[in-house]
This record gives C-alpha cells, structure tokens and sequence, in this order.
C-alpha cells in the first residue's frame, strides 16, 4: 500500500520471519509497564500470533504493523488497538526497539503514515493514545503529531514501584462527521 510508505520508513504487515523480533520486543521487561504485559511469551505462543495476524481489523479490533527502516529491517512496531468502527475510533501505542532509532523521525513518520491510513482508509473520526506521565518522549510526540492532552487518569497504572498517572491524547479527523 502506498500509503503505508514514508521517507524513511515503510509500515508493512507482520510476517513470519518476524518472530525472533518479536520474540525479543515482547519479552523486554523494561517495555512491560507500558504493554500491560505481566509475563514471558514463548516462541510458539507469538508463533500462533504470527499465524492469525492475516485476521480482518474488524474482526479482531487491533492492527499491527512493523515500522521497518530502508532495508526493510523491522526497527518498532506501531498499533491500532480498541477498534470501534460504530463510534470511529481506536487506540494507537507505538514503540521503536533500540534506542539508537529514537529521535531521528522514525516515530513521527511511522505514527502520520497510521494517522493517514486510519483516517482516509477505515474512516475514523478520532485516535487516542494513552502514555504515561513521565513518559516525556513519548508526549512531545504525540503532541508534536497534532494529539491533544484530554485528561488525566490517576493512579491507573500499577507497577514495581506503585500505581502512575495516565495521560489521555485524542486527535480528531475533521473530515468525518
């Protein structure tokens, strides 16, 4: 899909040869606080996951996609997740694996070619995204890719060292009614 190629980057869908990226991202303990994720998955488990990733958005109400650089190599992962087509939205979470790939545009590419194809391709009204407070990356971002603060959730998150605020980010498409 051309939409789905940058300057940069190119968002393709998940393939098998994938697995041992995903493998090593899914399994970061230092990502778990932000993915939710409370244990280990097996190479069979996200091997199963690889298998069904072919599954139409509107039936399983998430899409995944690997932000990949110009060698086609699989740098982060970027999703629509919380798919609801009758109210014309979803959730999108974003994260670029190693460090070295931060802060050269590659997220805010990969995060204006989901906009792009969210808005214009499945016709959605709004994005959101939910980011951790001290998450100050990730804030600058979002909020550089036109989404804006919404509110506060206190105390949502529950980790090691005690619960954390949430913060709420929408974008709106104009352009839908």
């Amino acid at each position: 899909m051309l939409t789905l190629k940058g300057e940069q980057i190119n968002l393709r869908a998940l393939e098998p040869t994938d697995l041992e990226f995903l493998y090593q991202l899914e399994n970061d303990t230092s990502i778990w606080e932000i993915s939710g994720t409370l244990k280990p998955y097996s190479k069979k488990v996200l091997k199963l996951y690889l298998e069904n990733t072919h599954r139409d958005i509107y039936e399983v109400k998430q899409l995944r996609l690997c932000i990949c650089n110009a060698s086609d190599e699989c740098i982060g992962l970027i999703d629509l997740f919380d798919f609801d087509p009758k109210h014309g939205r979803a959730g999108m979470g974003i994260v670029i694996a190693n460090p070295e790939d931060r802060n050269k545009g590659v997220g805010a590419e990969a995060i204006k070619l989901m906009c792009d194809y969210a808005f214009s391709t499945l016709n959605l009204h709004q994005l959101y995204a939910n980011i951790l407070e001290k998450n100050k990356a990730s804030i600058h971002l979002f909020e550089k890719m036109g989404f804006e603060k919404v509110g506060v959730k206190k105390e949502w998150i529950r980790t090691s060292t005690g619960f954390k605020n949430e913060i709420m980010f929408q974008k709106i498409n104009t352009n839908v009614s």
